[in-house]
């Protein structure tokens, strides 16, 4: 057996790490389970306290964060937006024929009955809506990035500052309680010192691969084409950039506007992060032969350097969009004493495994000792037995994971509301408010910049500007 000394030992041991049931000579890490609690935040709410909302844009993810945002009590939609008249009258169908519905958001901007809106618009659009609803003193929940383009970022969060309404990004992982588990096992030093980052989001399939469904009846008679392109170039009607927007750069921000930035979201979560200084993006288009601009495989490197809330570390993202070994979202935060694994929305792994020195059997391994003469090998031996003779024996009990679990049914999105009318109705801090959301989101705009452009772009997280 390999040898450990001891003040490591004992420290790996009491880390935070009480309870754990250790299972002697089972030869495998002991293991501890727990379930996170569930907030009781509906007895902050009550269903008189009525906000009441507006959905801009009414495609595939209003139909998610509309029926959520009205779980929280005393929320009520009133008004919903878009540019398809079936996306309208399916509005009607599904959350009352009573609700005002438009093709100019406009009409919206102007209504005294809407005191917040679901910004659930392509990319392209994001600043704009926002910057005018803020202006409107309207509260604003942005569907994530919060911009399409690095210059649009600090006029953001200027209209933000400027307003009395509330502005919350959405990337729900930023309340997540497993992320939230995440940085407060971070925080209290279980892993030790980071120094990697490893976070992955995969796909293998045509929706995931933005290939969303067409309707027959979709022409310029009952889309307004026009007001969809906004200040996007002007180009002939095509209802696959319509219905397909993420697939072109006109609209969208790909991948890592798509993927990325719930990335950088959870990872500038658990580490008080603002962002890289150095981002080096790689990939192409290799499968989704359709036309799309975007590739559908994209490697990002970055290099967050020293602050107060943590040590210089390097961060990988993977995306692939095509990924025929196994799909799904998971982090890993690596440190010299451990590591968490985080499945978002499930749970949260901790492993904690001791840095052992070598045991006379790895020394006369894979080593140089082997190269040395029989009479230095033996000397060398007799030296190193006397000066770790103080050391613990490893044993594989020794290893230890802690996994935390959400309670069935949990829905981080719905947290991300509750948060968000939270903060409007108490004045609670916002959970992932314009700063951080832009600093969620350059990174994965530049990751976009530099694949194109082949070359490592420099960022300026804590200004949140390119540098000179």
């Amino acid at each position: 057996m390999s040898n450990i000394s001891r003040k490591n030992f004992l420290r790996n041991s009491a880390l935070g790490l009480a309870g754990f049931a250790i299972a002697p000579n089972s030869g495998k890490a002991a293991e501890r389970f727990e379930e996170l609690k569930d907030r009781d935040w509906k007895k902050k709410f009550q269903a008189n306290d009525q906000i009441q909302i507006a959905t801009i844009g009414m495609g595939i993810i209003a139909h998610f964060d509309t029926p959520t945002a009205l779980e929280v009590p005393g929320v009520k939609m009133v008004a919903a937006a878009d540019c398809y008249d079936s996306r309208l009258v399916r509005t009607k169908e599904v959350f009352g024929d009573d609700i005002f519905t438009t093709k100019d958001y406009r009409e919206i901007l102007e209504r005294d009955d809407v005191d917040a809106v679901l910004l659930c618009t392509p990319d392209h659009w994001h600043a704009k809506h926002s910057i005018d609803f803020l202006g409107a003193d309207k509260h604003v929940y942005c569907e994530k990035p919060m911009v399409q383009r690095i210059d649009e970022g600090l006029d953001v969060i200027n209209a933000d500052q400027n307003s009395d309404a509330v502005l919350q990004v959405g990337s729900q992982f930023t309340s997540d309680m497993i992320f939230q588990k995440a940085k407060e096992l971070y925080e209290s030093g279980a892993i030790g010192t980071l120094n990697q980052v490893v976070a992955v989001y995969n796909r293998n399939s045509s929706l995931g691969a933005w290939q969303y469904s067409m309707p027959e009846d979709a022409t310029p008679d009952t889309v307004d084409w026009d007001t969809f392109l906004g200040d996007a170039p002007d180009r002939p009607w095509d209802p696959k950039r319509f219905f397909r927007w993420r697939c072109y750069d006109d609209y969208g921000t790909g991948v890592p506007g798509d993927l990325f930035v719930h990335l950088f979201t959870g990872i500038h979560t658990v580490l008080g992060a603002v962002g890289p200084t150095h981002v080096s993006g790689t990939g192409g288009l290799r499968s989704w032969f359709d036309g799309r601009e975007a590739p559908d495989v994209i490697n990002g490197q970055y290099h967050y350097p020293e602050t107060d809330n943590h040590p210089d570390f390097t961060l990988t993202l993977q995306s692939n969009l095509a990924d025929g070994g196994g799909t799904g979202t998971r982090f890993q935060f690596i440190g010299d004493e451990g590591a968490m694994e985080i499945a978002p929305g499930n749970s949260v792994k901790l492993t904690r495994i001791p840095r052992r020195e070598p045991s006379m059997d790895d020394l006369q391994g894979y080593n140089s000792l082997l190269t040395f003469s029989e009479e230095v090998q033996e000397e060398f031996k007799q030296n190193y037995r006397e000066q770790h003779a103080d050391e613990v024996e490893y044993q594989p009990e020794m290893n230890q994971t802690e996994e935390f679990r959400t309670p069935d049914g949990y829905d981080s999105r719905l947290d991300h509301f509750v948060n968000f009318f939270d903060s409007i109705r108490n004045g609670t801090p916002v959970f992932e408010d314009s700063t951080f959301g832009f600093r969620a989101a350059a990174p994965a705009l530049l990751t976009n910049t530099s694949l194109k452009e082949q070359r490592v772009v420099r960022w300026d997280p804590e200004n949140m500007r390119i540098p000179s």
